[in-house]
């Protein structure tokens, strides 16, 4: 039995689409795709090793976010793409939003797991250093405008570019390959689950709306709930140790 058959209609049926293009535009597109997809893994893997809400943790999130877009929109004409909504398609809209706030659910459960598995509670907390130690309008800014340029590029251009023959699977699989350079366990993993989720909304819709709608409503919710799950508390000393240190600093 195909694992389809366990999936929404949504996530499984394709909508009709004409995105034929010429064999010449179609080499292009690879070419372009994988000149890309070096520079942007490079960059990814460079800005996780900055100091969190330094100057150049900004600068090269948002390079890494320019790159993606560049190199998607250079690659050759993308496509919005359309959900069946009765006998009308429509632009997807509210079906991705539900969808993004889904995996956030799913995630948080699976955060709370993590949490007791050492590997992972060491990989999340250091990703979400960068959340809670940099400015709250800069860290948005970056968080989503990666989570865009993303769909732009693995769901648009590269998904294009991989031909008919597996795009899911292809498209997620570099997509996790681009996330190793970050040397991060629990990114590579989130990047293989929701890469395999965008990739399906990608298949369905014929474009990257629906998609990029549940990257950046599932990047906003994990941006504002899972920090304060992996703050590390500072210690508080006890009224005794307190009030030993203070008559030990007296006696000098």
């Amino acid at each position: 039995m195909k694992v389809t058959t366990w999936l929404p209609r949504w996530l499984t049926e394709k909508v009709p689409r004409d995105h034929w293009e010429t064999d010449a535009r179609f080499r292009r597109r690879r070419r372009v795709v994988a000149a890309t997809s070096l520079a942007g893994a490079g960059m990814l893997g460079v800005g996780l090793s900055t100091k969190p809400d330094s100057p150049a943790f900004y600068g090269i999130t948002l390079g890494t976010a320019a790159t993606w877009v560049i190199g998607g929109l250079a690659s050759g004409r993308l496509h919005l793409g359309w959900m069946q909504y009765g006998e009308n398609l429509r632009r997807p809209l509210v079906t991705p939003v539900l969808t993004g706030v889904g995996a956030f659910g799913a995630f948080y459960a699976a955060a709370l797991v993590a949490k007791r598995i050492p590997v992972l509670d060491r990989a999340i907390s250091s990703v979400l250093q960068y959340a809670d130690q940099g400015s709250d309008g800069l860290v948005v800014l970056t968080t989503l405008a990666n989570g865009a340029a993303e769909e732009v590029f693995f769901r648009g251009a590269l998904y294009a570019a991989v031909g008919e023959k597996r795009p899911v699977l292809a498209s997620t699989g570099v997509y996790m390959l681009a996330t190793v350079a970050t040397r991060n366990p629990a990114l590579v993993l989130a990047s293989g689950v929701m890469g395999a989720l965008f990739g399906l909304q990608r298949r369905s819709s014929g474009g990257i709306q629906a998609p990029l709608l549940t990257h950046l409503t599932w990047s906003t919710l994990m941006l504002r709930y899972l920090p304060p799950l992996f703050r590390r508390e500072p210690l508080v000393k006890s009224p005794s140790e307190l009030s030993s240190r203070s008559t030990s600093a007296s006696s000098l």
